[in-house]
């Protein structure tokens, strides 16, 4: 995308910002401030545009305001999803389908996944890349434009990858066959990567997605070998840090995690093989564990009916039960943990589903809903505007029918949703 297309895109979010949307008093029946995972009665929250004004005992409509009768639901922030894949064609047998799946389709199919997401409560997403590159921004935009209901997203434009790794479109045709959209991030140098690296930000990229290692659904790669260097990871760092942003890092393996806490990333996605000395890298240095603990089960199951690949069906076993024990052990070594399902492998609206397993390797549900709400929007360093209920910041609610501190599986069936002040549904 070009400056000039940027700059509209800019100015299309700013006529179409619901900044002007009339004023909600909406009654709690019970609301979570999940910084004290607390529960309070009786609670009613005004908003002024897309922001909350007052959080206060119910009373009188003010003057104005539309009143929002939620008075039978437990109501908390909208949620986030730090690793997801909107603007894909998704996981299935077909390895030729993200080629055959033009950018504009991409783009559509992009769409109806944002709004299945954001109907399930997902109010803000981190798209951590995609095979038909820059698709994800052109879908943040249209969103952020009015022209397609969906998450606030924030977004990586394409992967950095090496060649034939993780990041890539394997086993389809000789990868330099592949459309240029498509390898807008292959790099093999330092120089490189800090060239690729610019090339996204001067695209609208929010942030860049870096492969440490090899992958479990990419063909040819070993989900514990290292890819990208230390070297190359750090210059693609500098570059984000030189834009106000950062970088995470896929990764897989112990040493290739731990290159990239070295590197200064600050999250790490998946972190499946991760050692104890990984482990407690990443809890000094504050760098964030993004660990997608329930797709393992979706992969295995659905995976295997389906005909996908022999080889991420291995792949995806040598990982999964590694991942949920590190998992553990990180909650109970205190790591940054923040939440991200890896939507797109399994399909979109379902990215609730992981809150059960993330309870089930040590978590409390307080601390579940935690890293996907206030700690999830520390990762984006947002937490001014999102992650928690507060005047001042966006009027991102949604309403559960149960009590999801004593059963986290209420996040499964969200029955009502608003965003940026605006009644989803």
């Amino acid at each position: 995308m070009t400056r000039l297309a940027l700059a509209i895109a800019a100015c299309a979010f700013a006529l179409a910002s619901p900044a002007g949307a009339s004023p909600l008093y909406i009654e709690a029946g019970e609301l979570l401030d999940v910084e004290t995972g607390t529960l309070t009665s009786g609670q009613c929250l005004l908003t002024d545009g897309e922001r909350v004004t007052r959080i206060e005992p119910c009373g009188e409509t003010p003057d104005g305001a539309e009143r929002i009768d939620w008075s039978a639901f437990t109501v908390l922030p909208g949620l986030i999803d730090l690793h997801t894949h909107l603007a894909d064609a998704g996981q299935s047998a077909e390895l030729d389908a993200p080629i055959r799946t033009s950018p504009a389709a991409t783009a559509l199919i992009g769409a109806r996944n944002a709004r299945v997401t954001l109907e399930a409560g997902f109010t803000t997403v981190r798209d951590v890349g995609t095979y038909r590159g820059l698709t994800d921004a052109a879908l943040r935009d249209a969103i952020n434009a009015g022209h397609v209901p969906g998450p606030r997203m924030f977004v990586a434009g394409a992967y950095l990858t090496h060649p034939g790794g993780g990041g890539e479109l394997n086993g389809v045709v000789s990868n330099d066959q592949l459309p240029a959209d498509m390898r807008l991030g292959v790099l093999t140098s330092a120089d490189e990567a800090r060239a690729k690296a610019e090339y996204l930000f001067d695209h609208g990229v929010d942030f860049l997605k870096l492969i440490a290692t090899g992958a479990v659904l990419a063909i040819g790669t070993e989900p514990g070998e290292p890819e990208m260097t230390e070297e190359e990871m750090r210059a693609a760092v500098e570059v984000a840090r030189a834009h106000g942003s950062y970088a995470t890092a896929h990764a897989h393996g112990a040493e290739g995690i731990k290159a990239a806490i070295r590197a200064g990333v600050r999250s790490i996605e998946h972190a499946s093989l991760i050692d104890e000395e990984g482990l407690l890298m990443a809890r000094d240095a504050g760098v964030w564990l993004v660990m997608d603990v329930f797709n393992g089960d979706w992969i295995d199951e659905v995976g295997t009916a389906e005909g996908w690949p022999e080889e991420y069906l291995r792949k995806n076993r040598e990982t999964t039960q590694a991942q949920r024990d590190n998992f553990r052990r990180a909650v109970e070594l205190g790591v940054p943990l923040a939440f991200g399902s890896d939507s797109g492998v399994y399909p979109h609206g379902i990215n609730a589903r992981q809150f059960a397993y993330m309870v089930a390797n040590g978590m409390t549900p307080a601390q579940a809903i935690r890293a996907a709400t206030i700690d999830a929007a520390r990762v984006l360093g947002r937490e001014d505007d999102l992650g928690s209920l507060k005047p001042g910041k966006f009027a991102d609610l949604i309403a559960v029918p149960g009590n999801p501190l004593e059963d986290v599986r209420q996040l499964e069936t969200t029955a009502h949703v608003i965003k940026g002040g605006q009644l989803i549904r």
